[in-house]
């Protein structure tokens, strides 16, 4: 799994004219997260060409079975983050 760590560094190394530091290329990441994070919470989603759309939907609640018990339990409705991975990404995967 690639970690933050060494997606900062690796950002850093591709572009070291923009992110001259590694704090510079941290504080990158972290504004791309937030404003991924509030794309999405504010219903709109958001497409990122070459990677995919994330998006948020409704999960309806349903009825669910306790592994261990067998005993039937409630699972509320609640909102999921739905990625949708563009055509380019899914090709170069499979080549």
């Amino acid at each position: 799994m690639f970690t933050k760590a060494q997606f900062v560094d690796s950002l850093r190394e591709a572009l070291p004219e923009v992110f001259p530091t590694k704090v510079s290329a941290d504080k990158a990441f972290d504004a791309f997260c937030k404003i991924l994070g509030d794309a999405i919470s504010s219903d709109q989603g958001i497409r990122l060409p070459n990677v995919g759309t994330f998006s948020l939907t409704k999960r309806a609640a349903r009825t669910g079975r306790n592994p261990q018990t067998g005993d039937t339990i409630r699972i509320p409705a609640k909102r999921v983050i739905r990625f949708n991975p563009a055509k380019t990404l899914k090709e170069s995967l499979n080549k």
